[in-house]
C-alpha cells in the first residue's frame, strides 16, 4: 500500500522537470503533482512505498543540486490526505470549518495529515502553492470541538518550524461559503 509521500521543491522550472524525470525513472513511485508554481519554482509530489519514495527524493535532490530548495518524505500518511490533495472528497455535511494557512506547500500537507490523525474530522482540501506565492492551506470540517482540536494539533506541530501564517475555526459557516468551498 502506498502510504508515503515525497516532496521536492526546486528554484528552477527546467531543472525541476529534469530532476522529476530522473526521480520517476529511478524508483517505483507515482507522480501526484509535478508543476511550476509561484514565484518561479517547480514542485514535485510523489507517492509510493517508503523506500521507493526515499530513493526518489534522494535522486531528485541530487540531480537538482544547487537548484533544490528542499526535499521531504512523509511516511504513514493518513489515507484521506490523498483525495484532499485533489479536493475530490464527497462531503455531505459541514458543521464547522477549520483553516490553517502555511508558509509552504509541504507544511499544508503535514497539516492535513496531522489534522486527519488528530480526531474526528474530514479533510475538505489541501491546496498547494499554485497562485499563492509558495504558501498552502488546509481546510477541514467536522463538529466544532473536533475541528478546534485538530487545528490546535496542527499549530503545535507546525510551531516547530514557524510555518503557520494564520488559522481559524468557523462555527456554522454560511451556506454561500460552503457552496464556494465544495
Amino acid at each position: 500500500m502506498m502510504k508515503t509521500l515525497g516532496f521536492v521543491e526546486f528554484k528552477s522550472i527546467a531543472m525541476g522537470m529534469e530532476a522529476t524525470d530522473e526521480m520517476l525513472k529511478s524508483s517505483n513511485v507515482q507522480a501526484i503533482l509535478s508543476t511550476a508554481m509561484c514565484p518561479g519554482k517547480y514542485i514535485t509530489l510523489i507517492k509510493g512505498d517508503v523506500e521507493a519514495v526515499k530513493n526518489a527524493v534522494k535522486v531528485g535532490k541530487r540531480v537538482g543540486d544547487i537548484f533544490t530548495i528542499d526535499g521531504y518524505v512523509l511516511s504513514n500518511v493518513h489515507p484521506d490526505v490523498f483525495p484532499a490533495l485533489g479536493a475530490t472528497l464527497d462531503i455531505k455535511n459541514v458543521d464547522s470549518i477549520g483553516v490553517i494557512e502555511t508558509m509552504s506547500a509541504i507544511s499544508s500537507i503535514i497539516a492535513g495529515d496531522v489534522a486527519a490523525k488528530a480526531g474526528n474530522i474530514e479533510l475538505l482540501e489541501i491546496r498547494l502553492a499554485r497562485g499563492l506565492g509558495g504558501k498552502g492551506f488546509t481546510v477541514i470540517t467536522g463538529e466544532i470541538a473536533s475541528v478546534k482540536a485538530a487545528i490546535a494539533a496542527c499549530e503545535a506541530e507546525l510551531e516547530k518550524t514557524g510555518d503557520v501564517v494564520y488559522s481559524t475555526v468557523i462555527s456554522a459557516p454560511n451556506k454561500q461559503l460552503i457552496d464556494n468551498l465544495l
